[in-house]
């Protein structure tokens, strides 16, 4: 094919020599020359690769090889004119028409070689381009994630910390316990809380409560908020047609309740409860004066230890912390300690009794503070039997 190349171009210059030969006489035409020029200078940039390729196969083959090369070189040099009559009789025309087109051959792989080019370059930009969308899609999302979670964390700790336990004062005192708790909202929202300072009862004739209470065992506990018992079964009140169960009491200093804005130095909470879960509380006054004998009961069989439970041996009868008169305030509340529950029966005894000052210090020693401040009466109805 080189071989060929070569005769090619090589027939072209002796075409487009012949061809502007002038007459005898006579100078050659300028555009004949022009085109003799082109056309010999196009033969000689199409040959030269050919020739360079054959110099180099001469190179490496044998000497035998080499002497009969110009034998067959010979022929196709003297031969190419006589075939190709066209060229001979049109060599201007010829000579142009090939130089087009191979002018315009370099061209279009000139122009194929830069289309595929900027079609990698496009392809290339467009992948890079794809790779950082992705990347500051990740990026964003992670962003958001961390935000996300930089958020919850903030919640959690600007969320009040759920707890069990409360106290009297401080921060877990009674201002906040209807937020320590969820299960103990009502101590902070409801609307029927005790203790109150009970003023303006409505005088009528109440139904007197049946205080069916005898000697029974116990159990006791100090349970870090008070001195508890718990009394036996077999002890009861009555009030109309309702029977509630002594389950326990318990003492708070100050007085929790406060009757026309005055209390007393302290108070014994008698808690029951009726047969479908209701609670009813007999609220009894304490002040300075004669010892009682159910409460040195109590003060001498208090555990050495707080939260442990103890079961003296002995009986307590629960009718030596009631007054001799039965008249009482009532009126509907709640619990006085977490979880504030409401819908509770109080009846708050309007005569005091008495403890010792030496029993009123002991408690002191053990709970100088243990009582819930007064609540909002919040238009509750009170009522006081005549």
């Amino acid at each position: 094919m080189r071989h060929l190349i070569a005769l090619f171009a090589t027939s072209i210059v002796m075409l487009g020599a012949s061809a502007s030969e002038p007459a005898h006489g006579s100078k050659p035409a300028p555009e004949a020359a022009k085109k003799t020029d082109a056309a010999a200078k196009l033969a000689a940039e199409l040959a030269k690769p050919a020739k360079a390729v054959e110099k180099a196969e001469k190179a490496e083959k044998p000497a035998a090889e080499k002497d009969e090369k110009p034998a067959k070189l010979q022929t196709p040099l003297v031969e190419k004119p006589s075939i190709d009559k066209s060229l001979v009789e049109k060599p201007s025309k010829v000579s142009a028409a090939t130089a087009d087109k191979v002018a315009a051959a370099v061209s279009a792989s000139e122009d194929d070689a830069e289309v595929d080019l900027s079609v990698k370059i496009a392809e290339r930009l467009a992948e890079m381009r794809a790779k950082q969308a992705a990347r500051a899609a990740a990026a964003a999302k992670a962003r958001k994630a961390l935000e996300a979670k930089r958020k919850k964390e903030a919640a959690i700790a600007a969320a009040p910390k759920i707890s069990n336990h409360w106290d009297y004062d401080g921060e877990f005192g009674p201002e906040n316990w209807g937020k320590i708790n969820p299960a103990w909202a009502q101590c902070g929202k409801g609307n029927r809380q005790s203790p109150i300072d009970i003023r303006d009862g409505m005088k009528v004739n109440l139904d007197e409560i049946d205080f069916d209470y005898r000697p029974s065992t116990f159990s006791e506990i100090d349970n870090g908020h008070t001195v508890q018992v718990n009394v036996a079964g077999g002890n009861a009140i009555n009030v109309g047609n309702q029977r509630y169960e002594l389950v326990q009491f318990h003492f708070h200093r100050p007085s929790e309740e406060k009757i026309n804005g005055k209390g007393t130095e302290m108070v014994v909470h008698l808690v029951h409860r009726g047969a479908r879960g209701q609670l009813a509380v007999v609220a009894v006054l304490l002040e300075r004066g004669k010892a009682n004998e159910a409460i040195q009961t109590v003060w001498n069989n208090i555990p050495l230890e707080k939260g442990t439970l103890g079961t003296p041996g002995v009986d307590l009868d629960p009718l030596e912390l009631l007054p001799n008169r039965r008249e009482y305030y009532t009126y509907m509340g709640s619990m006085t300690t977490p979880p504030c529950t409401e819908n509770v029966l109080w009846m708050v005894m309007k005569q005091p009794m008495t403890a010792s000052p030496a029993q009123m210090a002991l408690f002191s020693r053990l709970y100088p503070l243990n009582a819930r401040p007064i609540q909002e009466n919040g238009g509750r109805m009170v009522k006081e039997s005549n």
